[in-house]
């Protein structure tokens, strides 16, 4: 049944890097798991980042079935009270001054409005980014995560600064600084740079990092933009993942699991000085306020309020690191896990893996087996980022079927 689904799907659907053709079809989600349609179960290690509250969260339907009932859209030019809801909880989530909101379909729009704000209130149209990030698939999005696009795509947006990963082993977080202060400084049209604060593959940046980009910023009148999609609403132990880095951002982007895993909205939360273009569609979306939507994200919050999720990630993790270290101590195949909160990654050891049986898509496969399903975050290492709703006899069972495929990866 799963094969006649997938091949069907591949059939139907233009083929792309990433989710066509597909490696399995999906019955039902529930908190951590998934089923396919042969009734395997697999832990989602993933989820696309969307599952912080774990799927389809019965609180979560209710909310929804319950606005289906009494408002389920929203013209234009209408507001409603979900929607005003949302936005006056994600201000008083905010640590820095005064803000305002938009709210989007996608990350990808909500970051394309964040970099229409910054030109709007700098008059500068020029951008730094971080090669190798990932921002979006709109094509000023997109054009931020890759310094060279295929030639078949032809040109992204022009202006587009791109500087070392912080991450880069020789020197990155020096380099970085140093393409910062080069770039700035041989270009006056550079009017924001966007970044994730701590990257969704696990690398967390020194401490003096942020803080030093923000002095740069404020320095050539340039906003430092946070994209939060992949690891805000507490992922990373606090509710905003900038919180950890010492420096406050003009703007943060949230989504993926704004929306609870259910419905997709993202939203832009910026200095409320940034209000400077009524006059301009910023972000004139059909479904800019849909009582849907924001019902779903303003429910998602709660929730993560009342179960205390964010001092839950922040408390998992140490718990992941102290099981990892003992896993390593078992299997030298094991090498180390990065992140924070429940935005974790473990890492193989890439001179003990071998290259010719285990490239990193046949390790997910492998992981996959085992029934744990997760994403390559480089060669030799994995996501291990489950929904803060995680038990911890989940937990155990995740690390008991880790460690069988550890130990068949070990052997002859």
């Amino acid at each position: 049944m799963s094969g006649d689904l997938v091949s069907r799907d591949a059939a139907a659907f233009f083929h792309q890097d990433g989710s066509s053709p597909c490696v399995s079809a999906l019955h039902a989600v529930e908190g951590a798991w998934l089923e396919d349609d042969t009734g395997r179960r697999l832990l989602d290690l993933h989820g696309n980042t969307a599952h912080h509250i774990g799927h389809a969260h019965p609180e979560l339907i209710a909310a929804l079935k319950d606005q289906l009932d009494t408002l389920p859209f929203s013209p234009r030019r209408f507001t409603n009270e979900p929607a005003v809801a949302l936005a006056e909880t994600l201000l008083l989530k905010w640590p820095g001054p005064p803000a305002r909101v938009l709210f989007a379909p996608g990350g990808s729009d909500a970051i394309e409005i964040a970099l229409k704000l910054a030109r709007v209130a700098t008059g500068k149209p020029e951008t730094i980014s971080i090669e190798g990030s990932y921002h979006g698939h709109g094509f000023g999005a997109f054009g931020l995560s890759r310094a060279a696009p295929d030639a078949r795509l032809g040109p992204f947006l022009p202006g587009r600064h791109h500087v070392t990963p912080y991450w880069h082993p020789d020197n990155g977080a020096l380099r970085m600084v140093a393409d910062v202060r080069r770039a700035l400084e041989s270009s006056s049209r550079v009017g924001a740079l966007i970044a994730e604060p701590i990257r969704s593959n696990g690398h967390v940046p020194p401490p003096w990092l942020w803080p030093q980009i923000r002095q740069l910023c404020d320095a050539h009148g340039v906003l430092l933009i946070f994209d939060e999609i992949p690891s805000g609403l507490g992922k990373t132990g606090r509710f905003f993942a900038f919180e950890h880095v010492g420096a406050t951002p003009d703007a943060v982007v949230l989504g993926k699991a704004l929306g609870g895993g259910i419905l997709p909205i993202a939203a832009v939360i910026a200095d409320a000085r940034l209000n400077l273009a009524p006059e301009l569609s910023l972000g004139h979306y059909t479904h800019e306020k849909n009582p849907m939507t924001t019902r779903a994200a303003l429910t998602t919050i709660g929730i993560i309020e009342r179960q205390n999720l964010v001092a839950r990630a922040a408390q998992l993790e140490e718990e992941i690191r102290t099981r990892v270290a003992r896993l390593r101590d078992d299997s030298p195949l094991v090498d180390h896990v990065r992140g924070k909160g429940l935005l974790l990654v473990i890492g193989l050891d890439p001179d003990r893996v071998d290259a010719a049986r285990w490239p990193i898509a046949a390790i997910i496969d492998h992981l996959r087996d085992h029934g744990l399903s997760t994403t390559a975050k480089d060669r030799s290492s994995f996501g291990f980022s489950p929904p803060l709703t995680i038990t911890d006899a989940e937990l155990d069972w995740a690390f008991c079927r880790l460690r069988e495929a550890v130990q068949t990866m070990s052997g002859p």
